[in-house]
């Protein structure tokens, strides 16, 4: 019987080994690993990077977000203090001083038109010497007091025109 020689370490096979050794790579398996080698360390190495620039983006949007989150607050907190403005500006007894320092007294009684041009109710003229319908503490010091004479006190072109 003449023997093959043995293959670089590996003994003689027959049969059936000896047909499904040929299946088997030979030296090549060193030289397919290094592209898949290569291939895993790129796809590792773009994973990590595009986290890098997903994290960074998280970051700047975090914030933006904190900054217009302070400024909605500082803008909500000064629209509150406007209406609160707003709310003193508009009461009755802020509305009835303002109205006297600008030297203007409460309406006499009203008259009203009718439909048909007749005239209902007494039309009264305005007097200074009423009493306000509100009074807040700072002009109930201000009613005590006795009103200026009506000679000593500049008349209006409009207070001597009847029905205005």
């Amino acid at each position: 019987m003449t023997r093959k020689p043995e293959l670089k370490g590996r003994p003689e096979l027959r049969g059936r080994a000896a047909r499904l050794a040929h299946l088997l790579p030979t030296g090549r398996a060193q030289a397919a690993r290094t592209p898949f080698v290569l291939l895993v360390v790129v796809l590792l190495g773009g994973g990590l990077i595009g986290l890098l620039v997903l994290n960074s983006a998280l970051s700047e949007g975090a914030f933006r977000l904190d900054d217009l989150q302070r400024e909605t607050k500082e803008l909500t907190d000064e629209e509150q203090a406007l209406r609160r403005d707003i709310d003193a500006y508009s009461a009755p007894d802020a509305l009835q001083r303002r109205a006297r320092e600008l030297g203007m007294v409460p309406g006499g009684g009203p008259a009203f038109l009718g439909p048909d041009g007749k005239v209902k109710g007494v039309p009264g003229e305005a007097s200074a010497a009423r009493a306000p319908l509100v009074l807040a503490p700072e002009a109930l010091a201000a009613a005590t007091a006795p009103p200026p004479s009506s000679e000593s006190a500049p008349r209006s072109p409009h207070a001597s025109t009847p029905g205005r």
